[in-house]
């Protein structure tokens, strides 16, 4: 091999050109010579005094500076990868693949190679895509990637959970598995059109789809295509926006305007009822005390009988129409009920049997006790009702403490409510009690004094035979006041 002229400061500036960082430590870890290369990625600054290897590369990871001292001590060729460095006069950090190689001959105390390779852009590279895949895992909305061809190639969890597919069921099919026929084929026409248009590339809109149980699901999909360097498609990506529970709360919005609307109607139609009715009144308790014909009475009393179910409705219309704000006050849930079961002991059929069933404990609410109380009392007269005073029917009240929830659960024996009733029993005016003996208010106002006292009402017909009505209030965390 022919002699360089100047060879050291000819082998020098060649090392200290190379883009990787070359040093010589000792089995002790200290450093005995390092390139320029390495000194830029280090703490180290030039020539200055040897230290240990991990403390110049600025190792702050015990594992990774274990893992280095412990090769270099032994002798053991290995490579760590992304380790993250302290640069030097910089509070940034910086990543790089550090590699230990033997030097021969090999020797108790030869010098081993400790080569770093600056890998910070490819660190960045990495972190930025896991955390993108972290998003594609945790999104609450539908993620889909398709390749260039439209097959599905992978799913998020919310895709499994809003269609019902699991992603090994998914992966290798087109996304047509979940279409819904109510969604016109002219959308899906639209839909390619914009992604193969070189100057748009992608599609949004509303589209029906349906779930592996033939639920159809409204969702806000939005459609991009993927395309790389060369402007060239490879993948598609599909994220959908469930609309479902979106839709719900708007009937239910709808809904409530609608009941407003027709409390300010019925309050009106109230008002002016009382004045003919009050008047009617008048004439013919006039005729009572005027006559002392039976035939006159009698039918006298057959005007009074129907203004008082006039006056009844009346009543019922005011109390919907009100709604007045709760009183909101600490309460024991089971003096709430044992007062509503009082008021109206006694003038009930003694044919039906009233048990009760409340805990040890007081159940704390919060609440207004007048409107709960109204509330109970009214459930409990359906119940009344529903069995008809016959013989033998069992009416029953508990009290209880589930979880976070204060419970109140009345039911009967009674014939149980026909299921084409249940999804209707909370509307105004519907009712199934036959002609005058019912306004389709008592549970409608129900409804709406327990959701007003933030609750909730359900019905439901027992498998053993009768009808459930369940009272549900947030527990209180604080026990009421002594009643």
């Amino acid at each position: 091999m022919p002699d360089f002229p100047h060879s050291g400061l000819w082998f020098e500036a060649l090392v200290g050109a190379l883009p990787l960082g070359l040093a010589t430590v000792g089995p002790d870890g200290q450093l005995r010579w390092a390139n320029r290369t390495w000194h830029m990625h280090t703490r180290l600054e030039t020539h200055r005094p040897a230290s240990r290897v991990d403390e110049a590369l600025g190792i702050a990871g015990a594992p990774h500076r274990e893992t280095l001292l412990r090769w270099i001590r032994d002798g053991t060729a290995g490579v760590l990868r992304s380790v993250p460095l302290a640069r030097a006069g910089s509070a940034g950090v910086t990543y790089a693949d550090i590699e230990v190689r033997l030097v021969p001959p090999i020797a108790p105390d030869s010098d081993r190679l400790v080569v770093i390779h600056d890998v910070t852009d490819r660190a960045i590279e990495h972190d930025r895509a896991r955390l993108f895949y972290e998003s594609f895992l945790t999104s609450t909305n539908a993620i889909e990637i398709t390749d260039d061809k439209g097959i599905l190639v992978d799913v998020n969890p919310a895709f499994e959970r809003i269609y019902g597919y699991s992603r090994a069921e998914c992966i290798g099919r087109r996304p047509n598995m979940v279409r819904s026929h109510s969604t016109p084929a002219e959308v899906y026409s639209r839909l390619w059109a914009d992604l193969l248009d070189p100057s748009r590339g992608y599609w949004s809109g509303e589209i029906m789809n349906r779930d592996r149980w033939g639920h159809e699901r409204l969702v806000l999909l939005t459609i991009s295509a993927v395309r790389d360097d060369r402007g060239i498609t490879t993948h598609y990506l599909g994220v959908a926006v469930d609309l479902t529970e979106q839709r719900i709360w708007q009937r239910s919005a709808a809904h409530a305007d609608r009941l407003a609307s027709i409390g300010q109607l019925a309050a009106g139609v109230a008002h002016e009822i009382n004045t003919p009715l009050t008047n009617v009144m008048l004439v013919a308790e006039s005729l009572r005390r005027r006559s002392k014909d039976p035939w006159v009475l009698a039918r006298v009393d057959a005007i009074t009988g129907q203004i008082d179910i006039a006056a009844k409705i009346v009543r019922g219309l005011l109390d919907f129409a009100r709604r007045s704000e709760p009183q909101i006050v600490a309460l024991d849930l089971v003096e709430v009920s044992r007062s509503a079961v009082d008021f109206l002991r006694g003038k009930q059929s003694a044919n039906i049997e009233l048990e009760e069933v409340y805990p040890a404990t007081p159940v704390p609410v919060a609440g207004d006790r007048g409107q709960l109380i109204q509330v109970l009392t009214n459930i409990l007269n359906n119940g009344y009702e529903a069995m008809d005073g016959a013989p033998g029917g069992r009416l029953r009240i508990e009290v209880r403490a589930v979880d976070r929830l204060a419970e109140v659960e009345v039911t009967d024996s009674g014939p149980g409510i026909p299921p084409e009733v249940i999804e209707h029993l909370f509307e105004p005016f519907f009712t199934t009690k036959p002609e005058g003996r019912g306004t389709g208010l008592g549970l409608a106002i129900s409804d709406g004094l327990v959701q007003a006292n933030h609750g909730q009402l359900l019905a439901r017909n027992r498998p053993e035979g009768g009808a459930s009505f369940l009272v549900r209030l947030p527990l209180a965390t604080s026990p009421p006041p002594d009643t």
